[in-house]
């Protein structure tokens, strides 16, 4: 019995280790993709290329990381892309847009993904968006857009930058012109800032990279913001649903909102072998917590407030699982 036992522990150990170095060779001079929906230069640009930079110091026997930006649609081109087609072994990443599961419940025509197959190895940061007005803009407070119209600045309906100011006009009674049709985040910025419009909405994380100074000056001003909680910079600026009375309406912003959780987050497409998005997750765990890692993230002036993939998956499966009442709500909002 005892030499039986002996050689049965002598086979495990010899088995164990040859898995454990299958699994870690697997990346072994294979190029890694990051798909980022969106143009270089704002924040999901940002956050992919630091992803990149941290996964060639934490895995380095790959043979190359390459960020791939594939814009259109506000995120949805690269995540249609991403889940029909990226290659199911872990040597394809996306940093795609926070909002795919509101999508894939409001608009099934156009989500042709289901969320819960997605694989979230891991959240950088949550994001809050922010609306910014220009220091002239006929409207100075969030009261002030009740009474007069505010030119308001988007890329397209199904990205946020037009739908939480839609929501606002629909369910806060804001008087807020929408001019949609703008590539990305830097186009209509550039827009904002020459006066053309009056007011945007973009991730509160690249607005601290890009306009820290117009913010210093007051030429850039932060009115109100997106969210499930105030960020941490903004204490004193209004939540959207703070803005509303009716108890529904509250609801319905936090359903549309509740990505800012996910916030900047990495996933992998479904199909992939348990272990691989183990490995994957462990690796992300890992570099986010590396001293090194998040002060190269400090020095380029972006919020490392790690969340792990599991928990991740939780938020986006949360948003899945919305009641179809608080949807509907959502969805005859934007189509007003």
């Amino acid at each position: 019995m005892r030499s039986l036992m002996a050689l049965a522990v002598t086979g495990l150990a010899a088995i164990l280790p040859g898995k454990a170095s299958a699994q870690e060779s697997f990346f072994k001079d294979k190029t890694i993709h990051v798909i980022v929906g969106h143009p270089p230069g704002g924040s999901y640009d940002f956050y992919a290329r630091l992803a990149a930079d941290m996964l060639k110091v934490h895995l380095p026997e790959a043979k190359a990381i390459i960020v791939e930006n594939k814009p259109g649609g506000g995120g949805l081109i690269a995540m249609s892309w991403f889940y029909s087609q990226a290659p199911r072994d872990g040597t394809y990443l996306g940093l795609l847009p926070e909002t795919v599961g509101n999508t894939q419940l409001m608009e099934p025509d156009v989500a042709k993904w289901d969320v819960r197959k997605l694989n979230y190895i891991g959240s950088f940061s949550p994001v809050n968006s922010v609306f910014m007005r220009r220091r002239n803009s006929p409207s100075q407070t969030p009261e002030d857009m009740k009474r007069q119209e505010t030119i308001v600045g988007c890329t397209g309906t199904t990205a946020q930058s037009y739908q939480y100011p839609a929501l606002l006009k629909v369910l806060g009674n804001f008087k807020y012109k929408m001019i949609c049709g703008y590539p990305g985040a830097n186009e209509y910025t550039v827009a904002l800032e020459r006066g053309e419009i009056d007011l945007v909405s973009s991730a509160w994380n690249s607005w601290k990279v890009t306009h820290q100074t117009q913010m210093k000056n007051g030429d850039l001003v932060p009115i109100i913001q997106a969210g499930l909680k105030r960020t941490r910079d903004l204490p004193d600026v209004p939540l959207m649903q703070e803005l509303v009375d009716d108890p529904v309406a509250k609801k319905v912003i936090e359903f549309t909102s509740a990505g800012a959780q996910i916030g900047r987050a990495l996933v992998a497409p479904p199909g992939l072998p348990a272990e691989r998005i183990a490995q994957l997750r462990a690796i992300f765990d890992k570099m986010t917590a590396d001293p090194a890692m998040i002060e190269m993230a400090a020095k380029r002036g972006l919020d490392l407030d790690p969340s792990s993939g599991i928990t991740v998956q939780g938020y986006s499966d949360e948003i899945a699982n919305t009641p179809p009442d608080i949807v509907e709500k959502a969805v005859s909002a934007f189509s007003e």
